[in-house]
């Protein structure tokens, strides 16, 4: 048999066109003597699921960049979500890696629960040949900062599996976390890789794989995410400002504001219920005054980050955070300046009284109170987190607002240790952001928040800004001739001062496109009333939309809001359907199996 008679694994056989080469390569080698790939790397390769639990698709695009990173590496990674992963399937692994956002409360993200359950509560084989490592993502402005990957860790450790490295949590600035849990990772996993080699070159068995073999993966391939544009985080759109206005009236208690971009010569394509990612700029005021306290003139030269090198004025515009503090922050503060109040709250057990010391709190703050502590300016850009994207539910339709993107944003204003204080990017659009400006944005997609069949009915619970999707899919569904009925619950504290979108959803009530309009004005009685309460009074209507298949939506306030609904949801299902309390949470399980109950909550 000569080279040319060599058979050959057909192009339609089940795998990837790299696994048809390696194998091809591989009856090379038994038949004529030769290495798969004479050029391939020798040295060995893992398989290794590299898993996440994403919201947002932050958790998704680290797993992806991971994954591209240990492939380089010589290893092979396999790809998948935990939605709809089991147990058993990770029992199945020799090493995985775990990239875990925490949603909500303290919650695992939409469609991860089932997975976590099932861990928790349900009897699977011990994890004993498991080794794996968690990395938890979370926001430290909710009370729960990263507590599913942290319970996630716990958990996988008390089954028996073996972590290759501690947890490691992030903040919404995931570079620096991102780059030291892979760097305690990777050399870890060459260091399994060259000890089983040496044990048996050539097993599967033991998560070897050899040299230069791809992965044939037993993990469902998740697809790729659509690349809508090139535009993202790191790279984002420099949009223009074409509409600005205000939503709420001068006697309100809060400030919610309309803002419109052109994306008409932008190439950005987006879907109803996708995100708009905006990266902010810091209060010039607030810069000039931490430039004072440090005796600076802002014309310093930093290294900072990505940005490289630039002034120290730039920095602390565009780059870094500078509005809110970090236990990392005062850490690294503290230790330079021996500043001893600082230390006593660092001390172990003093976690609380820290927590109180952080809220309301910025770097101004810490300048002022500690002062003289940072000669270089570039050891306080170096300890200073990256200025981080805020994302706004986009309110409007590619459909019916063809060219542009609009948001709708609270403006966060209030007082803290004498100090008048705001939301860094909801100020920014308020007191900085005029019509003809130029804004650098990203369309963040949410998969999990699309709209069903054109005729199925739709319930929306909004109250606040939490109406901004449902804007969108109000006048997407209209565009699109969508024959399915939509219900909308919004809430606010007065109707007469912050009913968002009042003329528009009134009319489309009017003509029927919006079927029904529920609103709850907590403060316009004496007894508070919010869209949960609402949804109580009409239980029996609501049991009939679900009984027809309705998908209900959720957007909003996550700490009680969302909570408050879902309790209300169970309650509805329980009395009307007749189901006992397991019951109605086997009920809404199966509604979230079949992507009829969604959440976007923050």
């Amino acid at each position: 048999m000569t080279p040319s008679t060599l058979p050959v694994i057909p192009e339609n056989a089940p795998f990837t066109p790299e696994q048809r080469a390696w194998l091809n390569g591989l009856l090379a080698g038994l038949l004529f003597g030769s290495s798969p790939s004479s050029t391939s790397a020798t040295r060995p390769s893992l398989r290794i699921a590299v898993l996440y639990a994403s919201q947002s698709g932050t958790a998704e695009g680290l797993a992806r960049k991971l994954a591209k990173e240990l492939k380089a590496q010589g290893h092979a990674p396999a790809v998948a979500t935990l939605v709809g992963y089991t147990p058993s399937a990770l029992a199945a692994e020799k090493h995985a890696l775990i990239l875990a956002s925490t949603y909500g409360d303290g919650d695992a993200p939409d469609g991860v629960q089932p997975f976590y359950e099932q861990l928790c509560f349900e009897h699977f084989p011990r994890f004993e040949n498991l080794t794996y490592a968690v990395l938890a993502l979370g926001d430290r402005h909710y009370e729960h900062f990263c507590k599913f990957g942290r319970d996630l860790d716990i958990k996988l450790a008390s089954l028996g599996a073996n972590r290759i490295c501690d947890c490691v949590e992030c903040d919404v600035d995931v570079s620096e976390p991102f780059e030291r849990w892979k760097s305690a990772v990777v050399p870890r996993l060459n260091e399994f890789a060259g000890r089983l080699e040496s044990k048996n070159p050539a097993s599967l068995e033991s998560g070897l794989l050899p040299a230069g073999g791809p992965a044939i993966s037993v993990l469902a391939k998740s697809p790729a995410p659509e690349a809508s544009t090139a535009y993202s985080r790191d790279n984002p759109a420099l949009a223009p400002v074409v509409d600005k206005k205000d939503l709420t009236h001068r006697e309100s208690l809060k400030t919610t504001i309309h803002l419109a971009f052109s994306i008409e010569e932008l190439g950005i394509r987006y879907e109803a219920g996708d995100a708009c990612g905006v990266v902010p700029r810091n209060d010039a005021n607030l810069v000039a005054e931490i430039l004072q306290a440090l005796q600076c003139n802002g014309n310093e030269q930093v290294q900072c980050g990505k940005a490289g090198l630039t002034t120290l004025h730039d920095a602390l515009t565009h780059h870094v955070q500078i509005t809110r503090l970090t236990r990392k922050m005062v850490s690294e503060y503290a230790a330079r300046g021996n500043c001893k109040a600082l230390l006593a709250l660092l001390a172990p057990g003093n976690q609380q009284q820290l927590d109180a010391y952080l809220y309301g709190r910025g770097l101004v703050d810490l300048l002022v109170e500690c002062p003289g502590v940072l000669a270089d300016p570039a050891d306080l850009v170096a300890m200073l987190p990256r200025l981080s994207p805020r994302l706004y539910s986009i309110s409007s339709s590619p459909a019916a607002h063809a060219g542009q993107i609009h948001t709708t944003v609270a403006v966060v204003r209030f007082t803290a240790h004498n100090r008048e204080r705001g939301g860094v990017c909801s100020t920014f659009f308020a007191d900085r952001t005029q019509i003809a400006d130029r804004l650098p944005i990203y369309i963040q997609p949410n998969k999990k928040f699309r709209l069903p069949h054109a005729d199925t009915p739709i319930i929306m619970i909004g109250p606040g800004t939490g109406i901004a999707p449902f804007r969108g899919f109000l006048h997407e569904r209209r565009a699109l001739g969508a024959k399915g009925r939509n219900w909308l619950f919004f809430g606010a504290q007065h109707a007469a001062t912050d009913y968002l979108y009042r003329e528009e959803l009134e009319a489309m009530q009017a003509d029927g496109h919006l079927t029904r309009l529920d609103t709850a004005f907590s403060r316009d009685q004496q007894n508070k009333i919010y869209v949960q309460d609402q949804m109580m009074m009409q239980a029996p209507l609501f049991w009939r939309w679900l009984q027809d298949g309705a998908n209900v939506y959720v957007c909003g306030d996550a700490s009680r809001m969302a909570k408050d609904v879902d309790a209300a949801l169970h309650s509805i299902i329980a009395t009307q359907g007749g189901l006992s309390v397991q019951g109605a949470e086997e009920y809404v399980a199966s509604m979230k199996e079949a992507h009829r109950y969604h959440r976007d909550v923050y």
